[in-house]
């Protein structure tokens, strides 16, 4: 049985990230991961190809309606779906194969099968071909991962009832999706499709999409994407569905109405929920947290020793880059570094279009906690850049402590909002204030202009609005 100080158990953004920096820190590396390739769901089936479908329909979009504006006359646009997916996988596989090179790299041993974790820190391996070999860690990571949420009425068939990997490779443009969940996947993917020239039909039990996200930013979504053509259905329960051959029937009700909604395929996605594959909880004797996650401590600990957890096995915001960054603190924890994982400065986007970028507390969040605070909007529309662009959609809002003018949270919807938040996570990172950015000379003419003027409209100072 082969020793090593760390054996990974899951190969996704979390796990490979985890196993690159142990091997940084000089210690010897194992990474078990079972599927072909590397990189979890994020790279096969999630971040990576969404993208590139998500970019692809966005050209696709911008040539049929809106390149004329430009003054570029394209004539009849035609879409070359087989093309497109062609290209979202070989987006993946460049992703999937820059993976393995670092493994090599670096030196780390990817044991391709099915881990099993076992008392003391032994991880069994199986292969496809029923072999197996184990191997005897000081320390182990569990990087295992989430799966979506199935319905009991429609359970994931990737044909007709699809999660989010049957929704990047439907080989024809749907006549009518029901996407079920109005979260970030399927708005995401469900603007992909409507982009091809799907219709596009999005349920969501809660009172409005993005449930939990701050309320002027989804009332701004919302008259957004119903203008761009998706049927927004909020407030919606799904009470039940099923497939006929290559129609599928959902049952919907709203106040007590009920209505039938007839599609040649639904997309399922109301959510994640932790997958601890390999993992014996009971015999293992690992404390679980409330909805099933792995608990552990601010240095991705669990409760036994030299096992630690990261990623969307331990629940919270289920985010590639929360993985990558638990990973790091993980592997850093294991090399002897007094390191914590903090969540304060985490951001989240959703990349429709336009982009929607938060970090920190929204203003309900805000107002609930008691603390008195002021707001600062910039509109896209008077931003020269943007109208440069015809992309004026949207508004910065910042949230600051109304005595400390301390950043409390920014929220985005815009053209590029995935790359205007970085700034101010940094600023985040340094409790920063309203002023710290204010006061920072942004490059003319840029979108970065509508952060500035925003955090200047928290001191009641916008020059340009």
């Amino acid at each position: 049985m082969p020793d090593c100080d760390v054996a990974i158990i899951g190969g996704g953004p979390g796990g490979y990230v985890a196993a690159i920096r142990a091997a940084q820190l000089g210690l010897n590396t194992v990474c078990v991961e079972m599927d072909k390739t590397l990189g979890g769901t994020c790279v096969n089936v999630g971040c990576i190809p969404s993208k590139a479908l998500l970019t692809s329909s966005e050209h696709f979009e911008f040539a049929r309606l809106h390149s004329a504006q430009h003054g570029v006359k394209l004539g009849n646009v035609e879409l070359d779906l087989a093309t497109m997916l062609k290209r979202k996988d070989e987006v993946v596989a460049q992703n999937t194969k820059g993976i393995e090179f670092l493994f090599k790299k670096n030196k780390i041993t990817w044991a391709k099968g099915k881990g099993t974790l076992k008392r003391g820190n032994v991880v069994e391996v199986s292969d496809a071909d029923g072999k197996s070999e184990s191997y005897k860690a000081k320390n182990v990571i569990i990087a295992t991962g989430s799966i979506p949420v199935e319905l009991p009425f429609l359970k994931f068939d990737e044909e007709r009832i699809l999660s989010n990997t049957g929704a990047l490779k439907i080989p024809e443009v749907p006549k009518h999706l029901i996407v079920i969940g109005g979260g970030v996947i399927g708005l995401e993917l469900g603007s992909v499709w409507r982009r091809l020239g799907a219709k596009v039909t999005i349920v969501e039990l809660f009172p409005t999409i993005l449930p939990g996200n701050d309320e002027e930013i989804v009332k701004e979504a919302d008259k957004i994407f119903r203008k761009q053509g998706l049927d927004i259905r909020a407030g919606t329960k799904v009470t039940g569905g099923k497939r006929d051959g290559n129609k599928v029937a959902v049952e919907i009700e709203k106040d007590g109405a009920k209505e039938t909604l007839e599609a040649d395929y639904v997309l399922v996605s109301v959510g994640r929920k932790p997958s601890i594959n390999g993992i014996d909880v009971t015999a293992l004797g690992l404390a679980l947290g409330k909805r099933g996650e792995i608990a552990v401590n601010d240095q991705m600990r669990t409760n036994i020793p030299n096992l630690f957890a990261i990623g969307d096995a331990v629940g919270g915001k289920l985010l590639a880059h929360k993985a990558e960054e638990e990973g790091v603190i993980a592997a850093e924890v294991i090399a002897g570094h007094k390191v914590l994982m903090e969540y304060k400065s985490m951001p989240s986007i959703v990349y429709t279009w336009p982009e929607i970028a938060t970090v920190g507390l929204a203003e309900h969040e805000v107002k609930a906690s008691g603390k008195k605070y002021k707001v600062g909007k910039f509109p896209f529309s008077a931003n020269g850049r943007a109208r440069s662009m015809a992309e004026t959609l949207g508004f910065v809002k910042f949230i600051a402590g109304a005595e400390t003018d301390e950043l409390l949270g920014c929220h985005i919807i815009g053209a590029n909002a995935s790359d205007l938040i970085q700034e101010i996570v940094l600023a985040f990172e340094y409790r920063g204030s309203s002023e710290d950015i204010g006061i920072t000379v942004h490059s003319h003419p840029t979108l970065g202009e509508a952060v500035k003027e925003a955090a200047l409209g928290v001191l009641g100072r916008s020059i340009h609005f």
